[in-house]
């Protein structure tokens, strides 16, 4: 018996999913890398004898079901999916193109579906395997600018919840990860896209609001390279978590919501709870 998993990583041509493809390579397992360039894929993570870089773009249900068919034919299995592949569309509601929000939702939620469904035949036919999705703080709690990335990470975050009870017979697990702010790619001009101005009464904000993340990255507190190696301690696990908060201010983030939550059921807990048909006056 061996401790070897095979990894199946998407985006993992640069930001933390390169970390990712690093750290379980460099804890002894195999990686099946993807992305839109695997050529970019191979160069971001360097050479390694249990590396497949493979092109995936995670909008594309056929490209999906390809790169798990290579997968399998190189390694015979897949025991860890890390749906990491993620862009961002910032800026108010109003501003923000339907044509922006939709693409926004595309990738970061029937992305990560397109991938598992390419997947979940072999997990479930091994009768084994973790589905890992990256989601996000803005996944729990949404904020200003966010609307479009909130949405599709809230999404994210439900369709988990409920695929965990669906496989869990087949001892097939999930796990979401939620990372507050890493120093990633995330805020830079090739991941995030802003709204463009044309309404006068969010101009101010959005100046301030733009400037404040721009100038944020490359300096956010947290260290992708150690998430990572979290990701591959936890996803060893015989029962890894439903949730790990990603980092001091992901767990602020989690309290918080709990906390706000707990406050909302209980702020007209009587008018609540009186909502029930009254069958005693029927009889």
């Amino acid at each position: 018996m061996t401790d070897k998993k095979i990894w199946f990583i998407t985006g993992a041509g640069r930001g933390l999913g390169v970390d990712i493809a690093k750290a379980a390579l460099a804890a002894g397992h195999a990686v099946v890398a993807t992305g839109r360039d695997p050529a970019k894929v191979a160069a971001a993570i360097g050479p390694h004898a249990d590396l497949l870089s493979v092109k995936l773009d995670v909008t594309r249900l056929d490209e999906a079901q390809a790169a798990v068919e290579a997968a399998i034919a190189k390694f015979g299995r897949i025991d860890v999916l890390v749906n990491n592949a993620g862009n961002f569309y910032a800026g108010f509601f109003e501003e923000l193109s339907p044509e922006q929000v939709r693409n926004q939702i595309e990738t970061l939620l029937f992305g990560p579906m397109n991938v598992t469904r390419a997947v979940l035949p072999m997990m479930r036919k091994q009768r084994s395997g973790l589905l890992l999705t990256i989601s996000s703080t803005a996944g729990i709690a949404g904020g200003m600018f966010c609307t479009a990335y909130a949405a599709a990470k809230f999404g994210v975050e439900g369709w988990m919840e409920s695929l965990a009870p669906e496989l869990a017979p087949f001892g097939i697990r999930t796990m979401l990860v939620e990372p507050g702010f890493f120093r990633t790619e995330l805020l830079t001009a090739g991941s995030t896209t802003f709204a463009e101005p044309n309404i006068d009464d969010y101009a101010e904000r959005t100046r301030e609001t733009v400037a404040a993340w721009s100038s944020m990255s490359g300096k956010q507190g947290g260290d992708p390279a150690k998430l990572a190696d979290a990701i591959v301690r936890l996803a060893a696990l015989e029962e890894p978590p439903a949730r790990f908060a990603a980092g001091a201010d992901a767990v602020q983030t989690f309290e918080a919501k709990a906390n706000a939550l707990l406050a909302q059921a209980g702020a007209h807990r009587g008018l609540s709870t009186s909502l029930a048909h009254d069958d005693r006056g029927q009889q």
